[in-house]
């Protein structure tokens, strides 16, 4: 039986206060709705920007209906994950409000099922104005950035360079910028699965960390794991770890292949099997070595033990308009570094945290990822409130991206002694 539910495609946009409904599709967003729709001029023609900045100091409401099925309903729980709700926003399942969010960079998610019924229903997104609250926040406290960015950006949790930068104009725009889906959860689901590689002479060796979140009962939980070699070759385990002999490596570009291993978990309750997982994933090991030397200290990234010349460049968002960017935009862009002789990409912390297209995309050409948080070139005021947003920020990062880290990630002491 199917879990999950798409909730993407076709819905409606209209300004709070607005009769007419425009057509829109999600993902999506303000800006990319109105230019599909004819209603708004290019952004990055001469001083059209002055124009597009004007239209985000109103609230927009996105909007459809769908269809449930009672075996949707039959579930512990029916969970709305929102994987991109770009910023300040209220969700409302049948004019219910079952979310409140004011965080770009994080995965939301509620349980709807006391909120719905079998047949038609109604999913309604109001998004505020994302100008006017920066404006009021920094009034309010006048703490600040980047002086090429609109006044009181850090106070929302944002992409900053939609707030104007030194490279770029000011489109802060607003919208359901990534999925959007409902999940169908019986007993138990499966959050993530911690890998940890243990790299000896030929051989490398898998332990494994599945994080399961009990939503009904007190079931018995148990599970498979599988990896399956670049060759074919397939190995299994019920708990205990899995050796690699013969391991093929992963190496940056320039420095040998990028073979990746399949990593499949399914999660049992009571014995029946609830929900899976899956990732993949290279093996090596990445060190920095940092070392007196004659000119002061060295600083070495390091993979698989060989030492060598980080090559790259900063990424920052591709598009202003962010549902414009595809899966296959950014793989011709990483294709593009690749075939430059990058070996390494920075992600900039200005920006947002990129989809799993382009971490596809650097893992299979062999760019080495150095990942910032998203906190550039800004003063933030730490309340309760704000320091409990941020960490739910990077654990919700941390715990998609971790998979990626393909291998132990080890800091060398000046003594030569590895630490972590």
């Amino acid at each position: 039986m199917e879990r999950r539910m798409d909730l993407g495609g076709q819905w409606h946009m209209y300004r709070l206060g607005d009769a007419e409904r425009i057509p829109a599709t999600v993902p999506g967003s303000v800006y990319s709705t109105l230019l599909e729709a004819g209603r708004m001029e290019d952004p990055f023609w001469r001083d059209n920007e002055l124009d597009a900045l004007k239209l985000m100091e109103h609230d927009y409401v996105f909007e459809r209906t769908f269809d449930i099925t009672p075996q949707m309903l039959e579930g512990d729980a029916l969970i709305l994950t929102c994987l991109g709700l770009d910023t300040l926003c209220e969700v409302r399942v049948n004019d219910q409000l079952v979310l409140s969010a004011n965080n770009m960079h994080r995965t939301w998610e509620v349980d709807v099922k006391q909120h719905v019924h079998a047949g038609q229903n109604h999913l309604h997104v109001t998004f505020f104005s994302p100008t006017k609250f920066v404006a009021e926040a920094f009034e309010n406290s006048f703490i600040d950035g980047s002086t090429d960015a609109m006044r009181g950006f850090p106070h929302l949790r944002k992409a900053h360079c939609m707030f104007g930068w030194d490279w770029g104009p000011r489109l802060p725009d607003a919208g359901i910028w990534r999925d959007i889906y409902l999940t169908r959860v019986d007993k138990a689901r499966l959050r993530s699965v911690r890998i940890r590689q243990h790299h000896q002479d030929g051989r490398v060796t898998l332990s494994f960390e599945p994080e399961a979140e009990v939503v009904a009962g007190a079931p018995a939980l148990s599970g498979c794991i599988t990896v399956t070699a670049p060759d074919g070759t397939i190995l299994t385990s019920e708990g205990e770890d899995i050796e690699v002999t013969n391991p093929q490596l992963w190496w940056p570009n320039g420095l040998g292949e990028q073979p990746l291993y399949d990593v499949h978990a399914e999660l049992r309750a009571d014995g029946e099997a609830v929900d899976t997982w899956q990732a993949r994933i290279g093996l090596r090991t990445m060190t920095m070595k940092r070392e007196k030397d004659e000119w002061g200290e060295s600083f070495e990234t390091c993979v698989n033990g060989v030492s060598f010349f980080a090559m790259g460049a900063d990424y920052i968002p591709e598009d202003n308009v962010l549902p414009r960017v595809t899966p296959q935009r950014t793989h011709d862009l990483i294709l593009q570094c690749k075939k430059a002789n990058m070996n390494a990409i920075r992600v900039w912390g200005g920006g947002h945290y990129p989809s799993d297209a382009f971490y596809d995309a650097c893992d299979e050409m062999g760019l080495v990822v150095w990942q910032d948080f998203m906190f550039a070139c800004a003063m933030y005021e730490l309340t309760d409130e704000f320091e409990q947003n941020i960490v739910a920020e990077i654990n919700d990062n941390v715990r998609r991206l971790r998979p990626r880290q393909l291998g132990p990630v080890v800091r060398q002491q000046r003594d030569g002694v590895a630490g972590g």
